[in-house]
């Protein structure tokens, strides 16, 4: 590779010790990729976690005294306070949270604790080149905005987001994002949880290539997000196009820039049905309900707060979202609304954290495939449903 005076001062070790390993890692990859040079990023996002690699890697870069140069916005943990009045955490548990706090405050990013800052605090413009990592944010930056990043871990955007550089390889390239195969949509696209079966079904017929939607109208930015978010959990999608939509997608041809698509395949209305069966817990009694995953946008606050008012919820029900939806929610009554009917909104978190224990084991219902696939590992089952349909659920205690 090859690299500027400044990005080989760095890899010299002249900017100290933890700015020299950030930059040795993106060069290393860099080296995987065939990457010719570095290219600035202007924006940078970490889905950083509660565990222990991920901690040990920030507080080795603390200790070698990095700082963030382009400063990123960082991905839910928990508040340990809050879960205090919940349930009682682990004493290992709140530790290895407040260490990461205090790793991520010195490095100097931005303490937002949010999985969707593509929606209120990390925006991009078209053509902009980040370094995201988070499944849900990769495909909203890339495909709604037009925006350029490559699917990152949180290891790797934090190098970037030190060193402000970040390797030119994969979905910067104009002409690695291009689509691949063209998806035939049969199915009427009735609400917003249609997108989150669309998204889980599709790699499965598309591989990880970039699929060119044609047959959808106006989805909302929650079903983009739904979409979005299990496009990369389904499969490893980081890119999609809607034709007539999307900014790189004006025209059939522009998607797949000139070229011919190299396969093409149809979804119906019985594949995405087959889909949630497959995917989901058996119908029957449920012992809570878990909405966020990606974190709720104050529209779908309201949904449920106008189906729970002034009734009682069977069952206990969380909603993960950020820190200025739940402010929002607050000013707007929806808070007092879901606390009169048991329900409650949780800031800053994921239903993959550890703070969730004394719901293992148990069995939810859930709008999200992206939720209950990750909660299998913590002994969580899901029924999955429609937001509204599970919300009643709830207020019953089954589906």
């Amino acid at each position: 590779m090859k690299f500027t005076a400044e990005e080989q001062a760095m890899m010299d070790g002249r900017y100290g010790v933890g700015t020299q390993l950030a930059m040795r890692v993106l060069a290393a990859i860099g080296e995987a990729y065939d990457a010719p040079y570095m290219v600035p990023v202007t924006r940078t996002h970490v889905a950083l976690s509660n565990q222990e690699a991920d901690l040990w890697f920030a507080e080795k870069l603390v200790e070698g005294g990095a700082k963030c140069k382009i400063r990123p916005t960082v991905n839910p943990s928990f508040n340990w306070k809050e879960f205090h009045t919940i349930t009682t955490l682990d004493n290992e548990d709140e530790a290895i949270v407040k260490r990461t706090h205090v790793a991520y405050n010195k490095l100097g990013a931005i303490m937002t604790y949010d999985c969707t800052p593509y929606l209120e605090r990390n925006v991009p413009r078209f053509g902009e080149i980040l370094s995201f990592s988070e499944s849900s944010a990769t495909p909203f930056v890339n495909s709604v905005y037009g925006a350029r990043s490559n699917r990152e871990s949180a290891q790797s955007a934090l190098c970037s987001a030190i060193t402000g550089v970040t390797p030119y390889y994969g979905f910067l390239l104009r002409e690695n994002r291009a689509g691949n195969v063209l998806v035939h949509i049969e199915a009427d696209m009735k609400d917003d949880f249609d997108y989150q079966m669309l998204g889980y079904l599709v790699p499965r017929k598309t591989g990880f290539a970039v699929p060119v939607f044609e047959g959808i109208m106006n989805p909302s930015k929650e079903a983009l997000m739904n979409l979005g978010a299990q496009l990369n959990t389904g499969g490893n999608v980081a890119l999609y196009h809607i034709i007539g939509f999307t900014p790189e997608a004006r025209t059939l041809e522009e998607a797949f820039q000139g070229k011919q698509p190299q396969r093409e395949v149809t979804v119906t209305r019985a594949e995405l049905t087959a889909m949630r069966e497959e995917i989901s817990a058996p119908a029957g009694k449920i012992d809570f309900a878990l909405y966020g995953c990606p974190h709720f946008t104050i529209d779908q606050v309201a949904v449920i707060a106008g189906l729970v008012k002034d009734k009682t919820l069977a069952v206990p029900l969380f909603i993960m979202t950020s820190s200025l939806t739940r402010n929002l929610a607050q000013k707007m009554g929806y808070m007092e609304i879901l606390r009169q009917a048991g329900g409650r909104i949780v800031e800053d978190t994921c239903m993959d954290q550890p703070c969730w224990k004394f719901l293992y084991g148990k069995k939810g219902i859930t709008d999200s495939p992206k939720c209950a696939y990750y909660t299998k590992r913590r002994e969580m089952q899901f029924v999955i449903a429609p937001l509204e349909a599970s919300v009643k659920a709830a207020l019953k205690g089954r589906y």
